[in-house]
């Protein structure tokens, strides 16, 4: 697949070729010479020495900005193109764009036919109105090249050998060459497999807006020299595992060579992650230490940490500064109902990030219940007989209980005692089984989990 994307459409072009005539009732002014000239939504090049490299499978569109003076009927003018090889001016090929506006693109196809791979082109335009015609503009230069770089990149680095776990901690250092095809004026390259596509946004009056894509180091390199080499110093997208970086070459027409990978491991960098206390209580603010690993403290002191919490009431994530020694501590308050976990990366000086270091709590947040008249899982009392149950809660600030005798009955909420305990008396209206589901609620409005206890009515 070609590295381009074309942002505009070719299907009302109006191509005619060499005897098309200016459009009936056009404009009576006097046409001006196209400005804003273009071949394939790349600028064109009027230096015979620099011509632009374009790739012209399908055609090659050529476009330009008609202009009138003093028109005082249809605004409408022609737009007439011609190109020739510049080794042979007499072979002339003419298209021309019909009904165009003045002071807007006017594009036109010239035929693949027309265009030999390889073959270096001049090409002008100029406005007809009626009998009436504008100056040629001065030759634009484009050479024709359809055909891909023969060879994929060779790509090596000299830090981070392949087939092989390396310690990470600093940027990987690549080398990129155009493996011997002479033509290659770049790179392109992805942590990613689907390399990004080289387009061309159209902005007002249809004026294309070509972009030098070298100019996107995230994803592009322009070689020492053409058919030469480039170096890249990359942070991998994580800090640590298998990594493959993509590269293709790119030659001057933006065609794109077939796709090398360059595959390689690196071992893990992750820091520690150590709460004050071994098992933090239940929404307690516990201060947790944050430690580099030591290797990529060597290589490149730990600057900052990410830390995220996941599983909370209100997940998430904090920036921490690291001091001198690469150390940090934040403070946490864990509230998740069943478990919550705590995932911290570093930032090295030199940008390098290292994989996620994983810590887990899990919680039982549910209340214990118990009642002497009806057991837990087994059979007491009798239809119309009445029993106590106790609520008693297993964290702290516990500060109401809501519960409900069987699913599909309205939920009933009773305040905590002093001691956070809550005691109901409940009398079944017949005999069978039961489900007394209940839930604890905190003074700061967390509903902690369900408890469901099971019995059965005599």
């Amino acid at each position: 697949m070609r590295p381009r994307a074309v942002l505009a459409s070719a299907g009302t072009l109006g191509l005619a070729l060499a005897a098309a005539v200016s459009p009936a009732g056009a404009a009576d002014g006097t046409p001006t010479t196209p400005t804003q000239l273009f071949n394939g939504y790349r600028h064109c090049s009027t230096d015979a020495d620099r011509p632009s490299y374009r790739q012209a499978g399908e055609g090659l569109v050529v476009e330009g900005v008609p202009g009138g003076t003093g028109s005082t009927g249809s605004p409408l003018v022609g737009v007439r193109y011609q190109a020739w090889p510049v080794g042979d001016p007499t072979r002339i090929t003419t298209v021309t764009r019909d009904h165009a506006t003045p002071g807007f693109e006017a594009p036109a196809t010239l035929p693949a036919s027309a265009l030999a791979d390889g073959q270096t082109y001049a090409w002008q335009a100029r406005t007809e109105a009626g009998e009436a015609v504008s100056d040629w503009s001065a030759p634009c230069y484009v050479t024709i090249d359809n055909t891909r770089p023969a060879n994929a990149p060779v790509v090596t680095s000299p830090n981070y050998a392949p087939g092989v776990w390396n310690e990470g901690g600093e940027p990987v250092e690549f080398t990129l060459d155009a493996g011997g095809v002479d033509d290659v004026e770049g790179f392109e390259f992805s942590w990613q497999p689907d390399l990004p596509v080289i387009g061309t946004s159209i902005g007002d009056h249809g004026i294309p807006r070509p972009v030098d894509p070298y100019a996107d180091t995230r994803y592009f390199k322009r070689a020492g020299a053409l058919g030469g080499s480039a170096t890249l110093s990359l942070v991998p997208p994580s800090g640590s595992g298998p990594m493959t970086l993509y590269v293709r070459s790119l030659d001057r027409a933006y065609n794109g060579s077939a796709i090398a990978r360059y595959d390689f491991n690196v071992g893990s960098t992750a820091p520690s992650v150590t709460p004050a206390v071994p098992e933090p209580g239940f929404g307690e603010p516990t201060g947790f230490t944050l430690r580099p690993d030591p290797g990529l403290q060597a290589k490149s002191p730990v600057v900052s940490y990410s830390v995220r919490t996941t599983g909370g009431q209100e997940d998430k994530t904090l920036e921490v500064a690291a001091g001198a020694d690469g150390t940090a501590v934040v403070e946490l308050a864990l509230d998740g109902i069943y478990h919550q976990s705590v995932q911290v990366t570093s930032k090295s000086a030199n940008g390098w990030v290292s994989d996620e270091a994983q810590w887990y709590i899990s919680y039982d947040t549910t209340p214990t219940v118990a009642s002497d008249t009806y057991p837990e899982n087994g059979s007491g009392g009798g239809a119309g007989v009445p029993g106590t149950f106790t609520f008693a809660p297993k964290v702290k600030d516990v500060v109401s209980y809501t519960y409900t005798f069987n699913d599909g009955e309205p939920p009933v909420t009773v305040p905590a005692d002093a001691d956070h305990t809550a005691r109901v008396d409940w009398a079944p209206a017949t005999d069978g089984w039961y489900d007394l589901t209940v839930h604890a609620t905190t003074r700061s409005g967390i509903q902690l989990a369900p408890y469901d206890y099971f019995f059965t009515v005599n």
